[in-house]
């Protein structure tokens, strides 16, 4: 359906981003959200869920590969990863470029959101969808990794949307107890923690609650530039002390034995080093 009107973001009720819509291509309550996907005149192509943006094929690259291969290659040995949430495919096909990876889950509850991008947003999972490594499971993250065996995956990385309606109980003791009884000796879980410049409190209260089971807790930064307000953090929380601590060398040598590098647009070994480099009015949200 063809339009001229402009699309206002309501994540934020005294500030925000609209975008001018070229074209609407899909409105859906499913039994979980709203979901809308048009097409902008700057972006590309849009998704947005109850009224916030999640993700824009102009930008997408640097969420997606800053959420997938930083807690991959800081493991370094990762053959077993759980995606919770990601429903675009844009992290399972980050995830599946790693040579390594030898299984990975992605367990979305939302069925729309797959179906919608897989017709809409094509390009941003490309090839994932196919790849005989790849179970998609179309169901309660929460549920999953209460029944999973212990010590079953490497990595769990948590894509979901802000701790409220759908995405709430994704930010839960319950939840952060059982990612650490399903993760390996050496695993690690990552997760959205919102911009602090606008949401402090969401970094600050995960942090606290992954600490009560994953003792080593940190964060890491990447500038998305449609999640308005600085820096997007992401949250990582391992078994083991070495999260965020490799050096370019270390990171450069394994992405090129997973064989990521040289294919990102956003993700490079300086970056990654880097983005453990906090401002102090982020860092100072992290528990001691």
């Amino acid at each position: 359906m063809a339009t001229d009107s402009w699309l206002n973001e309501t994540l934020y009720p005294g500030w925000g981003q609209r975008f001018l819509v070229k074209r609407e291509l899909a409105r859906v309550q499913s039994d979980f959200q709203d979901i809308v996907i048009f097409e902008s005149f700057t972006h590309g192509r849009v998704m947005v869920l109850d009224g916030c943006i999640q993700i824009t094929e102009r930008d997408e690259f640097v969420y997606q590969e800053m959420l997938a291969h930083v807690p991959l290659l800081a493991h370094g040995a990762a053959r077993r990863v759980l995606i919770i949430g990601a429903g675009d495919g844009g992290v399972l096909r980050r995830v599946l470029q790693h040579r390594g990876v030898e299984r990975a889950v992605m367990v979305e509850i939302d069925g729309e959101v797959i179906r919608l991008s897989k017709q809409h947003l094509p390009a941003i999972a490309g090839d994932a969808w196919n790849d005989p490594r790849a179970e998609i499971i179309v169901g309660d993250g929460i549920d999953y990794v209460t029944h999973a065996p212990a010590g079953s995956f490497d990595v769990i990385i948590v894509d979901s949307t802000d701790p409220i309606g759908v995405g709430e109980v994704l930010f839960t003791d319950s939840f952060y107890e059982n990612c650490a009884r399903v993760l390996t000796a050496r695993g690690l879980v990552v997760n959205q923690c919102g911009v602090p410049f606008m949401q402090a409190d969401e970094l600050r209260e995960t942090s606290l609650r992954r600490k009560r089971f994953l003792p080593h807790v940190s964060a890491y930064v990447a500038a998305v530039p449609t999640y308005v307000g600085g820096f997007m953090t992401l949250g990582i929380a391992a078994k083991t002390p070495d999260i965020g601590r490799q050096s370019v060398a270390e990171i450069r040598a394994r992405a090129e034995a997973a064989g990521v590098l040289g294919t990102t647009d956003y993700w490079t070994p300086e970056i990654h080093a880097g983005s453990f480099d906090l401002p102090p009015y982020i860092a100072r949200q992290l528990p001691t």
